[in-house]
C-alpha cells in the first residue's frame, strides 16, 4: 500500500505519495520548467504552510544573489545564486480577498510616457571569428510613474489606499543599466503590478505581509535575510530622475563633486553605481553626469620640485 503523504490539497483530503509525486512532476514540467527538485519542494512546502493550491502557481521561483557572509580579497561581499520562493501579485490578491474586506482596486493610472535613449552591451561575431562586446543604441518608451488605489471595507465605509511608483526606481536593469527583456517589452504592465502590490501592502499589511512580490525583487540581493536593492548602473545616455526631484545649482554641484569623485577613487563604488544612487535623490544634467564620471585629479607629490628656483635670499617660513 502506498504511504500516505503529509501534503494536503485545498479540501484537506489526504493524498498518497504517488499523487504527491505526480504533482511534483507536473510542477517541474509545466509551471516551473527547469527548476530543481529542491526548488519545487520549497514551493510545495510554502503552499502547504499557507493552505494554497500549488497547481494555481501562487508563488514564483526567482534566482537571486544571496550573501554568503564571506568577503573577497577586496573586502566585498561574496554572493551566490540561489533559488528563492517569492509570492506573485495573484497571491496578494488572494490573501486580500480572504479577509472579506477587499473591495477591489482602480485601473492603473500612468504618468507621461518618457523615452530612454542610450546604448547597451551586445555580443557579436568579430572579424577574427571570436565573439566581442559592442555597444548598440536602443530606445525604450516607459511610463514615468503609475498610481493604483486599493479599496478596503472598514466598518460601514470604504477606505482607499493609494500607491505611486516610478518606473526608474523599479525596472530590472542589466549590468549596463538597460532594462531586461520583460521590463522593455511590458514597461507599463510590469510597473502596474509593482504599484498594485505596494497599494495592497498598505491596505492589508496583516494579510499580505511585507514580503515583496517576484516582480519587485528583480535586480535585488538578499543580505542577512533582508531584501536589499542593488543599485544598477544607469543606461549610457541621457537618463534622468523623475521630474519632481530637485536639481543641483552650479555652486552646490561643485561643492559635492570632490566627495563623489573620491568615493569612486577609493573603490567604494563605480561611477555608474554612484550615479544610480544619486539619481534617486536629485536630477542631473548630462554635463553633470559626465563630470562625475571623470576621474578625480591626482594631487601633486609632496616632495615635488618647485616650479621655479628658490634663491638664497628668499624669506624663510618664519619671515613669510
Amino acid at each position: 500500500m502506498n504511504q500516505i503523504a503529509t501534503m494536503k490539497p485545498r479540501d484537506n483530503a489526504l493524498i498518497t505519495a504517488d499523487h504527491a509525486d505526480a504533482i511534483r512532476t507536473a510542477l517541474k514540467s509545466s509551471l516551473y520548467p527547469g527548476a530543481s527538485d529542491a526548488s519545487v519542494d520549497m514551493v510545495l512546502a510554502y503552499c502547504r504552510a499557507s493552505g494554497l493550491d500549488p497547481m494555481t502557481k501562487p508563488v514564483h521561483i526567482v534566482q537571486m544573489k544571496v550573501s554568503t557572509g564571506k568577503k573577497d580579497e577586496r573586502g566585498y561581499d561574496i554572493k551566490e545564486d540561489r533559488d528563492v520562493v517569492m509570492p506573485g501579485i495573484g497571491l496578494y490578491r488572494i490573501n486580500a480577498t480572504r479577509t472579506g474586506q477587499y473591495a477591489g482596486c482602480s485601473e492603473p493610472e500612468f504618468g507621461p510616457t518618457q523615452t530612454m535613449e542610450a546604448t547597451r552591451d551586445v555580443w557579436v561575431d568579430g572579424p577574427n571569428g571570436r565573439r566581442q562586446k559592442v555597444q548598440q543604441p536602443f530606445s525604450v518608451s516607459y511610463p514615468e510613474w503609475c498610481r493604483v488605489t486599493v479599496r478596503k471595507i472598514l466598518g460601514n465605509q470604504i477606505v482607499e489606499f493609494t500607491a505611486k511608483e516610478y518606473w526608474l526606481e523599479n525596472y530590472a536593469a542589466k549590468g549596463d543599466g538597460s532594462p531586461n527583456a520583460m521590463w522593455e517589452k511590458r514597461a507599463f504592465a510590469q510597473l502596474a503590478k509593482c504599484t498594485e502590490a505596494q497599494a495592497l501592502r498598505k491596505a492589508f499589511p496583516e494579510a499580505v505581509g511585507s514580503q515583496p512580490t517576484a516582480d519587485e525583487m528583480e535586480g535585488k540581493d538578499i543580505i542577512d535575510g533582508t531584501a536589499t536593492v542593488v543599485q544598477q548602473a544607469p543606461a549610457r545616455g541621457q537618463l534622468s530622475a523623475p521630474a519632481e526631484l530637485p536639481g543641483y545649482t552650479a555652486e552646490e554641484f561643485a561643492a559635492k563633486l570632490p566627495t563623489w569623485r573620491q568615493i569612486v577613487a577609493d573603490g567604494k563604488k563605480t561611477a555608474d553605481e554612484l550615479i544610480a544612487v544619486l539619481q534617486t535623490k536629485a536630477r542631473f544634467t548630462p554635463e553633470q553626469l559626465n563630470e562625475i564620471r571623470k576621474p578625480a585629479p591626482v594631487p601633486a607629490p609632496v616632495d615635488a620640485e618647485p616650479p621655479f628656483p628658490i634663491s638664497d635670499d628668499s624669506p624663510t617660513e618664519d619671515q613669510a
